[in-house]
């Protein structure tokens, strides 16, 4: 996947558009969060006037049973708790499976995207942004926005309630509102740009944290670790001095809002404090008077508040969008020929985008025909694995063509002539399990008999001899198992694929001589399949029926 402008912006109507198409998974938990909200301002309004109602009963000013007074608080608290129960339940179960369907999701447009041959972003930024970056996203749609509309309602209803009780503090009071909306507006630009600065050094981190783990060979051998932990050290210091840069401007900001607000609540209380002194407020309603005047402050400092959650939410979504950039390979049912197969090349040029002068392969035709065996040689940057990915349509030539065709059909190879090709590509390429799982990449439905024919043809037949057989387990890339044994259950992993067409780019490299040629002389008994090798080894060579030798381009 090729990503041409890793630190893009979008404007800020592209991103919600975005959000809202990517929160069709999250809606549900959405619905409910918002009722759990609603249901819940009606109990903090109903709390209120409970207590209200309480005391004025218990002051004399207002007749009724103080018992039974309690009780409805009582019932009050006992209805938020249970509201409580279901937020956590909806959070936990639905939540979940909101951020694994969203991480499938985006694992899958990944997968599915074109391949540029160069990628211009880590594998462990692109994990930190399946991870974190789609955690935020999730929890903005079924949480914050939920939690913003309860809110809104929150400060709709307390703000009734107190005008009922003084009018011209209720309105005092929300006049301030808008002021705060100017300065959130000002806040979310500045801290926007703060925190995409933060998230982009953290995943700095990460690569550097997910490189070394996955070379710690090579980094031990090279005596690299004092280099490492330095250059680790460098970006921890540079994540530091970004998130200390952060915190500053976001406490200076809610240190003036807190201001503002307290400033609120000491007028409020004075003013009750005048009223009930002069004897036009209860005390009922005096406490009624500073809870509701809470409960409007509390919303609307809730509703600031939602400017850092725009921020990160914007943030994270322009990080998975940039994910998305890469258009989709070509989608459709795949395009299967009988075998014998042969590809075709011809007048075939190529150059990576990033540098069209330097061209990799010039005007090349070859015909790799059906049911022989042919080698590709040549020095490392001559093209050789170029050839192999425009033979996988992983990458298209700017000139010429490459095609795909049987004794009763032709065909230009896209992403849909895929399913004709068995590849093994160069080095140890198991993946973290057992043996049975690695071999199911191949053919889900393959039982034990075609796993063990498959293994036996890679002469990977040690297999039977393991303890748990096909259920043993390795961690990644077949973590206690020799490079040669890992490479040969790769072979067999691709064998039962069964296609007509089998490429393996330096696939024996890891193998002694003796097994190699048990290998060749089993993967080049079936003639119904055409094998091209890349290879630098002669004993390979002397098995092929052609050989192609690309020269590396000067510049």
């Amino acid at each position: 996947m090729k990503i041409f402008h890793p630190n893009k912006t979008y404007p800020i109507a592209q991103i919600l558009r975005w959000i809202w198409s990517s929160s069709r998974d999250n809606r549900l938990q959405a619905i409910l969060n918002t009722i759990i909200g609603l249901l819940d301002v009606v109990l903090a309004l109903l709390s209120v006037w409970t207590v209200q109602r309480a005391i004025d009963i218990a002051s004399h000013n207002l007749e009724g049973d103080v018992i039974m007074a309690v009780v409805w608080i009582g019932v009050v608290i006992s209805g938020t708790f249970v509201l409580d129960i279901c937020s956590t339940w909806v959070k936990n179960y639905l939540g979940i499976r909101a951020q694994n369907r969203m991480q499938r999701r985006m694992l899958g447009r990944i997968l599915h995207s074109e391949f540029r041959g160069r990628d211009s972003m880590h594998s462990g930024d692109v994990i930190n942004r399946l991870e974190s970056d789609v955690n935020t996203v999730v929890n903005f749609v079924a949480e914050t926005i939920p939690s913003a509309v309860s809110v809104l309602c929150l400060f709709l209803g307390a703000f009734w309630y107190l005008y009922s009780l003084d009018n011209r503090l209720a309105i005092l009071i929300v006049v301030m509102f808008p002021l705060f909306l100017i300065a959130s507006k000002l806040y979310v630009g500045k801290m926007r740009e703060l925190s995409r600065d933060v998230r982009n050094s953290d995943s700095m981190v990460q690569s550097i944290l997910q490189e070394s783990v996955q070379n710690r060979i090579l980094v031990k051998t090279l005596e690299g670790e004092d280099t490492v932990i330095g250059k680790l050290s460098y970006q921890h210091d540079n994540l530091h001095r970004k998130v200390i840069r952060r915190t500053k401007f976001s406490v200076f900001s809610n240190m003036i809002v807190s201001i503002g607000f307290a400033s609120g609540y000491i007028l409020a209380f004075g003013w009750g404090a005048l009223r009930l002194a002069a004897g036009t407020l209860t005390y009922g309603g005096m406490s009624a008077f500073l809870q509701l005047v809470n409960r409007v402050q509390r919303p609307a400092r809730a509703l600031t508040n939602l400017a850092p959650q725009f921020v990160s939410v914007f943030t994270a979504a322009e990080r998975l969008m940039l994910l998305e950039d890469v258009p989709l390979e070509q989608q459709g049912e795949q395009v299967f020929l009988e075998g014998p197969c042969g590809i075709s090349v011809k007048n075939v040029t190529f150059a990576y985008s990033e540098t069209p002068d330097k061209v990799i392969i010039h005007d090349l035709s070859f015909d790799f025909k059906p049911g022989t065996c042919t080698a590709i040689i040549g020095e490392t940057g001559s093209g050789k694995t170029t050839l192999i990915r425009m033979m996988l349509a992983l990458l298209k030539p700017v000139e010429g063509s490459v095609s795909i065709y049987n004794k009763d059909k032709q065909t230009h190879v896209s992403p849909l002539t895929r399913c004709n090709i068995i590849y093994v590509p160069q080095g140890n390429t198991m993946m973290s399990g057992s043996i049975r799982e690695n071999l199911q990449m191949g053919d889900v439905d393959a039982t034990d008999e075609q796993m063990y024919e498959a293994l036996d043809t890679a002469c990977a037949d040690f297999v039977r001899s393991l303890p748990d057989g096909l259920d043993t387990s390795f961690s990644e890339q077949g973590g206690g198992l020799s490079e040669g044994q890992a490479q040969r259950v790769c072979i067999a992993r691709a064998l039962l694929r069964k296609c007509p067409l089998m490429i393996l780019d330096e696939a024996t490299s890891a193998l002694d001589s003796q097994t190699e040629k048990k290998l060749l002389e089993n993967l080049l008994t079936d003639k119904s399949r055409t094998v091209i090798f890349i290879t630098h080894r002669q004993v390979v060579l002397n098995y092929c029926d052609a050989s192609l030798h690309l020269e590396r381009k000067r510049d």
